[in-house]
């Protein structure tokens, strides 16, 4: 794929912005109003991934033994009330982020948000920092009922959306979820290394994993080019963000 593909897809937290900070206030604070404590920041960072119920049953797993659906579903409408409510107060950009969407906008690719995160939090979350005009289709996770990733629907409706067929089109992120629902529509998948992911990512089988957004270009451009020997699409172990 050494011309810019049509389509770049590219999933929300872990990849894009830094969102563990206010996932862990709320859970904190849902937690507190139930008596419990909850996970430290790093316990959570490695919980998040699978949507915020997924990650209220690791934290309560972590912390206590399960007491059944019922506080689970309570627990994850106060999540999801708190959180709607307030998504941005410590979440960032990671480096490179906003001038890396404008680059592949520039450069003719459309492109889309494939996030477990639920459409209303993720609109609000990227109006905050000034993201949502980059983007020419967004799909939460609450969008297709009972559907997200690494359900491949969650991210062909994404495709549909920008009218580019996955052939023709790149999954970004940070997770195994990631590239499973890439290669569940035959795409390419490239993959941060300091995302969101108890598995490091360069042992997911991605099609590439940088370790800098500002990366991303070029690894899109050798996607399918046969590589000189020693050659690779990491970057110098100097510029690892840390």
């Amino acid at each position: 794929m050494s011309k810019p593909p049509r389509g770049v897809i590219l999933d929300l937290d872990g990849t894009l912005v830094d969102t563990v900070a206010d996932i862990h206030a709320t859970l904190a604070a849902v937690f507190s109003g139930a008596g419990l404590a909850a996970p430290t920041l790093p316990a959570v960072r490695g919980m998040i991934g699978d949507g915020a119920r997924a990650l209220i049953e690791r934290a309560l797993e972590h912390v206590v033994a399960l007491n059944g659906p019922s506080e689970v579903d309570l627990l994850y409408r106060r999540f999801h009330e708190h959180y709607a409510a307030a998504p941005c107060h410590h979440s960032a950009l990671y480096p490179g982020a906003r001038a890396v969407l404008a680059q592949l906008r520039a450069q003719g690719s459309r492109i889309g948000l494939c996030t477990n995160k639920p459409q209303a939090a993720t609109v609000a979350l990227l109006s905050a920092l000034g993201l949502e005009a980059h983007f020419d289709a967004i799909v939460g996770g609450d969008v297709l009922p009972g559907i997200r990733k690494p359900d491949p629907a969650h991210l062909a409706a994404v495709l549909a959306e920008l009218g580019t067929p996955p052939s023709a089109a790149v999954m970004v992120g940070d997770s195994r979820n990631d590239v499973l629902t890439a290669r569940a529509l035959g795409m390419p998948c490239v993959l941060v290394s300091y995302g969101y992911t108890a598995v490091p990512a360069r042992a997911l089988g991605a099609d590439a994993v940088i370790d800098r957004l500002a990366d991303l270009p070029k690894a899109l451009r050798q996607l399918g080019r046969p590589r000189e020997k020693g050659s690779s699409v990491r970057p110098r172990r100097s510029d690892t963000l840390s």
